[in-house]
């Protein structure tokens, strides 16, 4: 489990931990439960409108391995993760079982031109209209050629711009002229306590390589998330150094 602090420029923190095969339906369905995250903060109410962003995101780098990435305002308290998501072994060995990371530090260090590789799960939509005369609707980009427009669409104002691939190894008829990779598309249906009906929505990951266009637009992204459903686990953009 990754925490990193975010203070200052929000003086954000990040955690990371692992956890074992078959730990906690929460996580096989992708996404730890909001309020166990909520209840990580204990200044932080889960109703609080007002208060300061958590982004969160799961990646699994193999079947027995999920790690939770966690960036906060503060410092987390993430024993009941361990304890009920299945790090006890973690724990076991004197340590809390998570490592958390000043994040301010890092985002100070990012200047305009530097490249860094990403990585996103985000949730891609745009709004549609089914019928004619009917009000738009929110709905997910389903192909990755869209979902990659998506990312790019959004970009500029995001302060950085995805880099392209070499002339000689594009394949421009089929849209592949990014260095990045969209992959790992899930569609998650679950309840939500206190509403009716099911929330559905649908997650892609994006792996690729960046470039700083404006430092403090990024910093606003890597603090505040891009897109649509933070709650679940997507918007959180991490960087990490090239080569």
């Amino acid at each position: 489990m990754r925490h990193t602090d975010q203070s200052a420029l929000s003086g954000r923190t990040a955690v990371t931990g692992t956890a074992p095969p078959g730990a906690g339906s929460s996580r096989s369905a992708g996404r730890p439960c909001p309020g166990r995250r909520d209840h990580s903060f204990a200044h932080m109410l889960p109703t609080a409108e007002q208060a300061p962003r958590v982004l969160w995101r799961t990646d699994r780098n193999a079947p027995a391995e999920v790690l939770l990435f966690v960036v906060s305002p503060d410092r987390p308290d993430l024993t009941h993760l361990v304890e009920q998501a299945g790090w006890p072994a973690a724990a076991a060995s004197g340590t809390p079982g998570w490592e958390t990371y000043a994040y301010t530090p890092f985002l100070e260090r990012l200047d305009k031109g530097t490249t860094w590789n990403f990585r996103l799960t985000a949730n891609p939509v745009h709004h549609a209209r089914t019928r004619d005369g009917q009000p738009t609707k929110r709905t997910a980009h389903l192909t990755p050629r869209h979902q990659l427009q998506w990312l790019l669409a959004r970009q500029d104002s995001a302060g950085f711009r995805v880099l392209s691939k070499p002339e000689d190894k594009q394949h421009t008829e089929h849209g592949d002229q990014h260095q990045v990779i969209v992959r790992d598309q899930r569609s998650l249906d679950f309840g939500k306590r206190g509403v009716p009906g099911r929330v559905t929505l649908t997650t892609v990951t994006y792996d690729g390589r960046l470039q700083v266009t404006d430092p403090d637009a990024l910093r606003r992204v890597l603090t505040s998330g891009l897109g649509k459903a933070k709650a679940y686990g997507c918007g959180l953009m991490t960087l990490a150094p090239v080569g």
